[in-house]
């Protein structure tokens, strides 16, 4: 990482490939409008975390499924890190990014995915405020999942258990992430809850948020 950060905000997304991005979206949108709107979330996730005041400064890195370091950096510029995501199922993945950034000495560590256009700065600030007195931070989604989810190095260990056989996807994912936490004894924290885009009913999310 070149220098050893105590807070990182990893970002989930996608290089955006027509077909394969936002596939939900494409009866609706089109593959190339699929696409392009999954470019669009992603730039303005990093314009808002951008904006945010988080002290100490945390390390921002990019974790991408499809195209490549070279492709992700002419796409996003060099103010990131960059890594593809590891893993074969979604807490897998998320499990592996966390792991890696407490195995570089961070402290701690929040994640974010990039269908969240109402997410804010002050949301993102929030969430690493919380960890001050909670293990983990979630930010609820109105589907039932959640969009961000932070924690403490120490606490990573029982915290794995957050991502094993989670049935992601359902409207349970939060309920059964708060269930199996206050089982290991992790004290949780949430944060306000936003709508995540992921089907045509979902678009006038974005077109509320998108210029903001």
């Amino acid at each position: 990482m070149g220098r050893t950060f105590k807070r990182q905000l990893i970002v989930f997304t996608r290089f955006p490939v027509a077909g394969v991005t936002k596939t939900r979206l494409i009866p609706t949108l089109g593959a190339d409008g699929a696409a392009l709107l999954q470019r669009k979330m992603t730039e303005h996730a990093l314009k808002r975390v951008g904006r945010a005041h988080i002290t100490p400064e945390p390390a921002v890195e990019i974790r991408f499924e499809g195209g490549d370091k070279k492709r992700m950096r002419a796409w996003l510029g060099n103010a990131y890190l960059y890594q593809p995501q590891r893993g074969d199922t979604l807490g897998d993945r998320m499990a592996s990014a966390f792991e890696d950034a407490f195995q570089n000495r961070v402290d701690q560590a929040a994640l974010i995915g990039t269908d969240i256009p109402g997410l804010t700065p002050v949301t993102l600030e929030s969430a690493f405020d919380s960890l001050g007195e909670a293990d983990v931070v979630l930010g609820p989604a109105s589907d039932g999942g959640y969009y961000l989810i932070g924690m403490h190095r120490g606490v990573f260990p029982a915290a794995r258990k957050l991502f094993a056989n989670m049935n992601w996807g359902t409207d349970s994912v939060l309920a059964d992430t708060l269930e199996i936490a206050a089982i290991s004894g992790l004290r949780t924290r949430l944060l306000e809850k936003l709508t995540d885009v992921d089907s045509p009913e979902d678009l006038p999310v974005w077109e509320q948020e998108k210029t903001g």
